[in-house]
């Protein structure tokens, strides 16, 4: 099985509370569990503070279950009850994370009137801010040397995601052998067609952030079953593509009112963007060169277009 790489220096608290006795049978659950088990575990997983404030009947309706069902799958994970497993989530969370701050921020947020602008202004941040403690440079430079030998950089990404793999896609191009946006118009079938011959001499970036389109789930294992390298750009270990991936991008996506934020997944691209670009002497001479093409047709401070000569780098005669 291939290595699944993850920030080991400074992991966010998700990782964290995932790579945890807890976090890992709690993962367990959300590979081998039955539908049921797989909606508790996943709630669990990624709302593990807002957890220990919740009741049974309220956790049995966040993950539309039955309170029996709830109390069976505490049993199942070798608690006595809800409570004693809501109990090990509590101690958990006081090891991995501040509990007094993050205890405090979350219940407090309830008690004040933000607006939605300013709530959402709020929730980039604290994304942007966990993001940067989950990725770390070591295993950006991981990615960035795998991406520098491949043959093809595919990258897909469904919905609001394919996006993001648009800007990616347009960044790395200048810097990668050869660039591939899987998902253009035409959907699933033409990304499946630009998948056909993906093979172990590339790799495959695949972003997806709530809510996962299944696509992109089938066409990264059918990736993966050619022996590609799969790096995932996603918000949670919960995520279905956590465990395809060999390496792991954590980019949180919490949002008041949207489905999933793109902020932390856009920040995560520049960092990767920035650190392609500057990984070796060719890569910047490629990035002087292309901001010298542009330039001949951006708006200069006089509001007139510039033409700018590139000077020829054919050799002498």
């Amino acid at each position: 099985m291939k290595k699944h790489t993850t920030s080991s220096d400074a992991p966010s608290p998700d990782l964290a509370f995932a790579k945890s006795r807890l976090g890992e049978a709690l993962m367990l659950q959300l590979k081998e569990g039955s539908s049921s088990y797989k909606r508790i575990a996943d709630y669990l997983l990624r709302n593990q503070v807002k957890v220990t404030a919740l009741g049974i009947e309220d956790m049995a309706e966040q993950c539309d279950v039955s309170t029996a069902t709830i109390s069976r799958f505490a049993r199942d994970l070798n608690f006595a009850n809800y409570a004693a497993l809501k109990n090990s989530i509590a101690e958990t969370v006081q090891e991995i994370f501040s509990p007094v701050e993050k205890l405090r921020n979350t219940f407090e947020a309830g008690k004040t009137h933000t607006s939605p602008m300013s709530a959402s202004l709020q929730s980039a941040l604290a994304n942007i801010n966990a993001a940067s403690q989950g990725v770390n440079d070591e295993q950006i430079q991981q990615v960035v040397q795998r991406l520098g030998k491949a043959a093809t950089v595919y990258i897909m990404g469904f919905g609001i995601s394919s996006h993001l793999a648009g800007i990616l896609a347009l960044h790395l191009q200048p810097y990668c052998n050869h660039v591939v946006e899987v998902v253009t118009y035409g959907g699933t079938e033409v990304a499946a067609g630009n998948l056909a011959n993906i093979s172990e001499k590339d790799v495959l970036i695949v972003i997806s952030f709530p809510r996962y389109a299944i696509d992109v789930i089938r066409l990264t294992e059918f990736a993966r079953a050619h022996a590609t390298c799969i790096v995932a750009l996603t918000d949670s270990s919960a995520s279905p593509l956590a465990q395809l991936g060999d390496f792991l991008l954590l980019a949180p996506s919490n949002h008041a009112v949207l489905a999933s934020s793109a902020s932390a997944a856009t920040a995560v691209i520049e960092a990767l963007v920035s650190s392609m670009m500057v990984s070796n002497k060719k890569n910047l001479e490629k990035a002087i060169r292309l901001t010298e093409a542009l330039n001949g047709y951006l708006h200069n401070n006089d509001n007139t277009a510039r033409t700018v000569q590139l000077e020829s780098r054919k050799p002498k005669k």
